[in-house]
């Protein structure tokens, strides 16, 4: 056997070759995550070249060190051109090979870094790994034969599947693919991928390269194709990758190797110039920045929580302890009535039966969560909680009771939050005498499925109670971020203003379903109005009751969608809000019977109809939300533009290809906006179109707000 000195002929670096008896090692070392950037790229091409002129390697095994295998392109050369060799020319290596080359998955293999497996002969993953090319989420398809080789791996329509949803999928799925030839347990990388080399020396026989197979693609229907891009139509039609993607799988199954990786890196390179690109590129970046909370230290204590409490068993309440059932959190759900309870043990169990149907979730795991949430109508059951979220009624009076009861019974150093969506935070706190323990979480409707917690620090909320809140975010799955205390937090002000704007428009002549669709032709995958019957007109309207019954001088009038409440007509689940819905479907039908009664509360409010144009719904609804979200960050509530980006991104719905709110008015011109909210103040009037000393202040220094 050679000796180190012979075998070790790469320099140090990112990426060293050695040899362990008949195959040829090449490592990737290179922290955190194996990103292949220009270091590894060019160590990658100069340690197989290596190992090809290695006379005592018969085989060739790509391994990475650390935690993971290749994580695909390094962040730091986004947008920056790739200095030689590019990832293709590095993949076109392996691809060339000539002798056969193993690739061992531990970690993830997402990305480039699949593409990278996917040139090799061999791959076998460890149990543990997730595989996937996730590259549509950024605007982007895989650029590098991805979706000229994994066609031929696992067929045009499964590769279709994996692609354009972007998601990974776990060892054992990728061997029922194809994706992978075999999965090891117990064994390190370096371990499994020997074995794996042993096999394939042993057998005599080596495979072809993925790219000189064609039995999963001959004879591909025509008509996948044609069906997948009327389903995008439908499902995704502002969307520019998902669509290319198609195209390039089509060209594997139409073109030889060759004619369509070409084919596939001009639809690269045309994906690359979408200014979809950049839009969801920020969105991408944007889950991971707001999980850093600006002003609290890093390292910040957390506390353990092991078991959680929520009160109130409803719709909120029962999603909220799924949502931490789901998480392997056991959860104690208290009600104040037996029915109560019952009700809203019925929903989750309906909730995980649906799951099971779908194949989400086995019936074993089902009855596991199930027995995780504890049902009970006694607060005492709540004393060894570590945190209890409330989710009761939204009424001051209500929480603050509830919070001085749990005060008595909860156990020091347990985390009291709320699920307001309105309330002061404060106040409720203030009910306690544990203020430094109390905060906002804001979960979304439907809780165990929005992925959206505003977190809100009251006055007196500790570092560590914030801290442990975003960290148990995370945990459960979702997009944490920090706001401060006003009314509606940031989502739901925002929200707040662009419902009253909405509704002037339907007042001054527009109809609810023409400000639906210009709001979901710019993307949003519900329309103001169809969402409102989704959480409820209900909510809402009993909201603006309180506030009319205590006198609030700013609380609205009683307007057509209080009538609407009043009339019972509660959204979709009464069949009947603004729209009008068949049992069982959740589309929105529109109904004369709503057009009469705005109609006859213009009558009632003395106001001529007048014909509104699209341009002037979508200008009005979208720049009163830009002005609103300045004054939240003029006023500290957020942090950061990425903030509000996150929020209306995770809960809204805002269009991830346009990148968020602040990142899109920025696109759109601060300029342009600031000079319609001038105007608007001028010929509307109304607090909601006050300019924003933020945003005329990004005009006059000519700076962008999503800095």
């Amino acid at each position: 056997m050679p000796s180190p000195a012979q075998t070790d002929a790469v320099p140090p670096g990112p990426v060293r070759y050695a040899r362990e008896g008949r195959i040829g090692v090449i490592t990737v070392d290179h922290p955190p995550v194996n990103a292949i950037g220009h270091g590894v790229r060019s160590g990658l091409v100069t340690a197989l070249e290596t190992g090809l002129a290695d006379g005592g390697a018969d085989a060739l095994l790509l391994v990475c060190a650390g935690r993971t295998f290749l994580a695909g392109a390094d962040i730091r050369e986004f947008g920056k051109p790739f200095p030689p060799p590019t990832l293709p020319d590095v993949v076109a290596c392996f691809d060339a090979a000539t002798k056969p080359v193993i690739a061992a998955i531990h970690g993830t293999a997402l990305g480039g870094g699949l593409e990278v497996a996917l040139a090799c002969h061999v791959r076998v993953a460890l149990r543990s790994a997730k595989l996937g090319l996730p590259e549509v989420k950024l605007g982007l398809l895989p650029g590098a034969g991805g979706t000229q080789r994994l066609p031929r791996l696992i067929g045009p329509a499964k590769a279709l599947d994996l692609m354009l949803a972007g998601d990974p999928v776990g060892a054992e799925e990728a061997l029922a693919l194809g994706l992978v030839d075999a999965v090891e347990d117990d064994a390190s990388p370096l371990e499994a991928g020997l074995r794996a080399a042993g096999r394939l020396l042993d057998g005599g026989r080596v495979p072809q390269p993925v790219s000189a197979r064609i039995d999963r693609i001959a004879g591909s229907d025509p008509a996948l194709f044609a069906a997948r891009r009327a389903d995008l139509a439908k499902r995704q039609p502002h969307l520019f990758s998902p669509h290319r993607i198609v195209d390039a799988v089509e060209a594997a199954a139409t073109l030889a190797f060759a004619d369509g990786t070409a084919r596939e890196r001009d639809l690269f390179l045309a994906c690359l110039e979408s200014p979809q690109r950049a839009g969801l590129i920020h969105a991408f970046f944007a889950e991971r920045q707001v999980a850093k909370v600006p002003g609290l230290p890093p390292g910040t204590p957390t506390r353990d929580i092991r078991r959680v409490g929520v009160v109130g068993a409803g719709t909120m309440g029962s999603g909220i302890a799924m949502s931490f059932a789901n998480s392997g959190i056991p959860a104690v759900l208290v009600d104040s009535t037996q029915e109560g309870l019952d009700r809203g043990l019925a929903a989750i169990r309906r909730n995980y039966e649906s799951s099971v149907r779908k194949g989400r979730l086995s019936a074993t795991q089902m009855e596991e969560r199930m027995a995780s949430i504890h049902p009970t109508l006694s607060y005492a059951d709540l004393a060894d909680a570590d945190l209890v979220v409330e989710a009761a009624f939204e009424s001051m009076e209500i929480k603050q009771t509830v919070f001085r009861r749990l005060d008595g019974i909860c156990k020091p150093g347990a985390i009291l939050a709320t699920n307001t969506s309105t309330l002061d935070v404060d106040a409720i706190a203030a009910a306690t005498g544990r203020p430094q323990d109390v905060l906002g979480m804001h979960f979304f409707s439907p809780a165990n499925v929005m992925r959206l917690l505003e977190v809100v620090r009251g006055a007196k909320t500790s570092d560590s109670v914030l801290a442990t809140a975003m960290a148990l975010a995370r945990r459960i799955g979702k997009v944490g971020v920090a706001v401060g205390v006003c009314d509606g937090f940031v989502g739901n002000r925002i929200l707040h203003q662009r419902g009253l704007e909405a509704m002037a428009l339907v007042e001054e002549g527009a109809s609810p379903e023409q400000v639906d669709r210009v709001l979901t032709g710019f993307g949003f995958p519900l329309g103001h109005f169809s969402m409102t019957d989704l959480a409820g007109i209900d909510v809402g309207w009993r909201i603006r009751e309180e506030r009319r019954k205590a006198g609030d001088p700013e609380a609205q009038a009683t307007d057509w969608l209080d009538i609407l409440a009043e009339r019972g007509r509660h959204g979709q689940k009464t069949l009947a809000g603004v729209y009008r819905y068949e049992p069982g479907s959740r589309s929105p039908i529109a109904d004369p019977a709503v057009a009469a009664v705005i109609e006859e509360d213009r009558r009632r409010r003395g106001i001529m109809p007048r014909p509104v144009s699209n341009e002037e719904i979508r200008d009005r609804c979208l720049y009163v939300m830009v002005n609103e979200a300045a004054k939240i960050l003029e006023e500290g509530i957020a942090a950061r533009a990425v903030d509000i980006d996150a929020i209306w991104l995770h809960g809204y719905g805002f269009p991830s290809w346009r990148g968020g709110l602040l990142f899109w008015a920025d696109r759109e011109g601060l300029g342009r906006i600031a000079a319609a909210v001038q105007r608007y103040h001028r010929d509307i009037g109304g607090p909601r179109w006050s300019p924003s000393a933020l945003l005329l202040q990004c005009v006059a220094e000519k700076r962008p707000i999503a800095c």
